[in-house]
């Protein structure tokens, strides 16, 4: 099959769906690739780049006539009149953002030729889709990009200066709302040395941002602001009115805010109005990245930079394209990864029964979805007949009776301990006194380490590793002192495999803890 890279309408957008580097992810997957010449250029990737990759660089009719056509912005009007949709065959996948709650009649049109079509935007925030999330990967170069150019236009240091010619203190800067795009500002303002401050209508938000090093803000109004699919909710008039208090205390505080805050299939929330930003200091900074559904200020103007009472109001829409390179091999890889879930090269499909294509399949076959349903969710397996009976009638004569284990567990488990018993007894008669001693060194380390591994935090599994290198290596130290005789018998061989076995645990635990260390470097 034919994965097709058309080139981008918009002459503001500067990604490309695939960059060169995924190219050959997308051959190993059993795909052709086809991008339309020049569609990698405002990237900074040459149609060589593509050639040398194992690509065909073709005209735009091939492009858009692949099996799967790959895209970012919804397909819109070329400059001729002829819509981009009608350049789909009948039964390709269309793989883009499509925004279907606004574009009605796109999702018709892709219909209309027989076609189907996926918007990555739909795809569900859940751990197994965490690779194909376009919005996360997205919004965390949005993020980061946010900062920079707060930094362009902010007439002063972000880290704190002491020199001979006088100080300056760090920025001071706010971030609103702490999802992924909020904490990439905040990783980028902490490493330009800037004092950060967080604010998020999520409590869940509060670790996060303190790991950082942000200082979490919080309102007196105690509401849990968690909404489906990660995103905050509405709040209430009373929590909105704490919150705008808390915003004009640091609008007259911060040089830098930072707004992200989005609902979905809503307008962005006013957070900053004209009375905030006339708080501000001159040269002061606000970047709006929720500027393409509104705008969380209420000065901004989408696509522009304002200068309002002194202080300019950054209403970028286009941010993650300020950072075409690595948007486009972010996206790339997105879709690279949603084509390998879909099943790769020949056996490419949409099933419905996977739960990221039953989400995000807005147009099937010619037919629109959109509306999805929400995926249907697995049912509980029924209680057992006592256990139900407890719950549906808990009668309190009788509620014991229903919660006992059953009887055999109980057997079982005397079973076992009489016959360990019985065991331990014959050895004792027939058994060497050395034999016993080493038997009972071995039973005590079975249970001391059982209860030391057992009642650990699972989190903590990994971490643990490490610790088991200095239990390994007292075995490392017993089996050489076993190994170490003249003679080869049973106890020198078990030695020699007590060290070989505790000698892989020990690398083993200094790799992991390693590549543990690496994740957390700068």
């Amino acid at each position: 099959m034919q994965v097709g890279v058309p080139k981008e309408l918009s002459v503001a957008e500067r990604r490309v769906a695939v960059a060169p580097d995924t190219v050959p992810r997308l051959l190993k997957l059993g795909y052709t690739v086809a991008v339309e010449t020049g569609a990698g250029t405002l990237a900074g990737f040459s149609d060589q780049a593509y050639l040398d990759a194992g690509a065909r660089v073709v005209d735009r009719d091939t492009a858009w006539g692949s099996d799967i056509v790959a895209h970012i912005e919804p397909p819109g009007v070329r400059d001729d009149g002829r819509h981009e949709v009608d350049d789909l065959r009948a039964g390709a996948i269309l793989i883009s953002q499509l925004d279907p709650a606004r574009n009605g009649e796109l999702l018709a049109r892709i219909a209309a030729v027989g076609a189907s079509a996926i918007a990555m935007e739909r795809i569900p925030r859940i751990t197994r889709a965490q690779k194909m999330d376009v919005l996360s990967s997205m919004a965390n170069i949005a993020g980061y990009r946010a900062v920079v150019e707060a930094a362009t236009l902010y007439g002063g240091f972000f880290t704190g200066q002491m020199t001979a010619a006088g100080k300056a203190p760090p920025a001071r800067v706010l971030v609103i709302g702490a999802g992924v795009a909020g904490l990439a500002a905040i990783g980028a303002a902490r490493a330009l040395g800037a004092d950060v401050r967080a604010f998020d209508v999520r409590a869940a938000c509060r670790e996060q941002v303190e790991s950082m090093g942000a200082t979490f803000l919080q309102v007196s109004v105690e509401e849990s602001g968690e909404g489906a699919g990660g995103y905050a909710k509405t709040m209430s008039p009373e929590f909105i009115a704490a919150e705008m208090a808390l915003f004009l205390e640091q609008a007259r505080q911060c040089d830098i805010i930072v707004t992200t805050a989005l609902i979905p299939g809503k307008r962005a929330p006013i957070l900053i109005t004209a009375e905030h930003v006339a708080a501000m200091r001159p040269g002061s900074v606000v970047v709006d990245m929720a500027a393409a559904t509104g705008g969380n200020c209420e000065l901004t103007r989408p696509g522009q930079v304002a200068v309002e009472h002194g202080v300019s109001i950054v209403g970028y829409t286009d941010l993650p394209s300020r950072m075409a390179p690595v948007a486009s091999r972010f996206y790339g890889q997105n879709v690279a990864h949603l084509l390998d879930d879909m099943g790769g090269g020949a056996k490419t499909r949409i099933n419905l029964e996977d739960e990221v294509l039953h989400q995000s399949a807005v147009v099937l076959d010619g037919q629109v979805r959109w509306p999805i349903e929400p995926f249907p969710k697995a049912e509980a397996p029924p209680p057992t007949a006592p256990a139900a009976a407890v719950a549906k009638a808990p009668d309190a004569h009788v509620p014991a009776i229903a919660q006992k284990p059953p009887a055999h567990t109980g057997a079982w488990k005397r079973g076992a301990v009489l016959v360990a018993a019985v065991v331990l007894a014959v050895l004792g008669v027939t058994a060497p006194g050395e034999f016993l001693q080493h038997l009972t060194v071995f039973v005590l380390a079975c249970f001391v380490g059982w209860q030391l591994i057992w009642n650990v935090t699972p989190a903590l599994h990994t971490p643990l590793m490490s610790v088991t290198n200095a239990i390994s290596g007292i075995i490392v130290l017993g089996g050489m002192l076993t190994a170490g005789n003249a003679e080869i018998d049973a106890a020198a061989i078990l030695g020699a495999i007590a060290i070989l076995f505790a000698s892989i645990n020990i690398a083993g635990g200094f790799f992991v803890t390693q590549r543990m260390l690496r994740m957390f470097h700068r």
